[in-house]
């Protein structure tokens, strides 16, 4: 018998309880144009929140070692996976083979000029670039994205439009965010890339995804 759920229960689950946010929430027919991003952390928070995996609820991650706080809204893109295809795009670009996937939803930072107060929502963002980061031999690629129809940020195409103080911001928070006392971790933002490659990065990452969790999203989305 398969392991995975009945399409039909599965869908009149979703009327009654919470849909998890990695599985149970669409990125999107647009995608990788337009994505649905869950939002885990605003720019107030000074603890790290993320998604546990087997519950789909925030936990409290870990405390922030110093005072800087993420200067956007930041979390993932549901139904992506940071996997194969993922880790062979980053050993391709680096001239490597011993990258590997970080088995995580692809994180992203959306930039909005509106004052969220709290996490644990689903916006819809538009993809301008991202970084190229590796943690501890794993690809861990930040994509940047501004919020659709955003007043301020919504026009922008590409993330070398921004200010370069914007994306300085991001950068530094990414390099010192996983910082805890008594422990070093080998993190490096090796790129800083445009649209067209956030767009290619998603793609695979849906890819893997499908690969991973054997067409859970077809099952997920059934109407």
């Amino acid at each position: 018998m398969s392991k995975l759920m009945d399409p039909i229960v599965g869908k009149l689950m979703g009327l009654r309880y919470k849909s998890h946010p990695w599985h149970g929430v669409n990125i999107g027919d647009e995608a990788p144009d337009l994505v649905m991003c869950f939002i885990e952390m605003v720019s107030t928070d000074t603890v790290k929140y993320e998604v546990d995996k087997e519950s789909g609820y925030l936990r409290l991650d870990r405390p922030q070692k110093y005072s800087n706080t993420i200067p956007a809204l930041y979390g993932f893109i549901p139904q992506t996976y940071s996997g194969d295809q993922v880790a062979a795009w980053s050993n391709e670009k680096l001239n490597r083979q011993d990258i590997k996937g970080d088995g995580d939803p692809i994180d992203i930072c959306v930039l909005t000029e509106k004052t969220i107060t709290h996490g644990d929502i689903i916006v819809h963002a538009k993809p301008i670039g991202g970084f190229r980061m590796i943690d501890s031999g794993q690809a861990d690629d930040k994509i940047i994205a501004v919020l659709a129809h955003d007043a301020v940020y919504g026009n922008y195409e590409n993330l070398d439009e921004l200010p370069p103080l914007v994306v300085e911001r991001l950068r530094h928070y990414f390099l010192t965010y996983k910082d805890l006392p008594g422990e070093k971790r080998h993190c490096e933002i090796t790129h800083i890339y445009n649209s067209d490659e956030a767009r290619s990065i998603i793609c695979k990452s849906m890819d893997d995804y499908d690969n991973k969790f054997n067409n859970l999203t077809m099952m997920l989305n059934i109407k």
